[in-house]
């Protein structure tokens, strides 16, 4: 074994990751067991979807979702470290990730990721056909994501496409059918998640440079808080234009003024130079998709 491979993180020394098996604790890393933030954000847009489409009974499907939301997060992470470990030998925050520093075979890996599509699977089940097939369609685009930073300034874009996807989900398992509604939700999302990952990317910013991966931050430089200001703008029109669908009143726009208000506070205290800052404000989206369902859901409900 080498010395790299004797080298492990501190996330694996400690919460939850630490109190696992030691031989568990590469894969729950390659899980990012530890930052549950993205499953927040990739479950957020599913359930705004079935609470706009007013839940229709199927309660139920918040937990399905989460469960969903939870097991492809980790299987995306997982293939996109094993698309990345080459990259990730060369960044200082992550040459410690179990496949990068030898930890982890990448034959094993790709078993956790078929183990965790299978988790997906049973999740695909419980939903209704239309819903099902949906789903299914995110598969070529999260496939291809790992790549985007490679050939784009934007790869934030297309991670926007796929963590987004589950608004297209939850209304068709809610109603059976696609519509505008769930298509303004995905579009509002998308800019959401230009908008935080851009935050995300500040903290990168040299270490991307030195390899060569091009980020939405680096593009935008000392403009990225107005740029990121833009998407949250963006988003919070459409997310207005899909709740003006189901329910044209002005009242109910007002449900998302806590989430706006959130993210103008955000947007004002981006600081391209300070990578802590930038962290800090990513995380806090988890705050702001729980207030955009809340305003999702009034108003869900309120108009069946």
């Amino acid at each position: 074994m080498t010395a790299t491979t004797d080298i492990v993180p501190d996330s694996e020394r400690s919460g939850l990751i630490g109190v696992l098996p030691p031989r568990l604790r590469p894969f729950a890393s390659l899980m990012r067991l530890d930052r549950p933030i993205g499953s927040w954000l990739l479950y957020w847009p599913c359930a705004w979807s079935v609470a706009l489409a007013g839940v229709g009974g199927r309660w139920d499907l918040f937990l399905w979702l989460a469960l969903g939301a939870f097991a492809m997060r980790s299987a995306g992470c997982v293939y996109n470290d094993i698309v990345d470990r080459e990259l990730d030998k060369k960044v200082e925050r992550t040459r410690l990730r179990p496949l990068a520093s030898g930890r982890v075979s990448v034959r094993s890996a790709w078993v956790l990721t078929a183990l965790l599509c299978a988790v997906g699977l049973v999740v695909l089940l419980q939903l209704d056909l239309v819903a099902a097939l949906v789903a299914l369609a995110s598969i070529a685009p999260v496939a291809a994501y790992p790549f985007m930073k490679r050939i784009t300034w934007w790869p934030q874009a297309w991670l926007g496409l796929v963590f987004s996807w589950g608004a297209l989900v939850g209304w068709p398992a809610v109603m059976g059918i696609l519509s505008w509604t769930p298509l303004l939700l995905w579009l509002g999302s998308i800019a959401w998640v230009i908008g935080y990952d851009t935050l995300y990317a500040i903290q990168d910013m040299e270490d991307d440079a030195l390899v060569g991966v091009k980020s939405s931050a680096r593009r935008l430089g000392e403009k990225g808080p107005a740029g990121i200001a833009m998407f949250y703008a963006l988003a919070v029109t459409l997310w207005g234009a899909a709740i003006w669908s189901v329910r044209p009143d002005w009242i109910a726009l007002m449900a998302l003024i806590p989430a706006a208000l959130h993210l103008a506070n955000q947007a004002l205290r981006a600081d391209p130079k300070d990578g802590e800052l930038a962290l800090k404000l990513f995380r806090s989206n988890r705050t702001c998709g729980l207030l955009v369902f809340l305003a999702m859901l009034v108003v869900g409900l309120s108009s069946r």
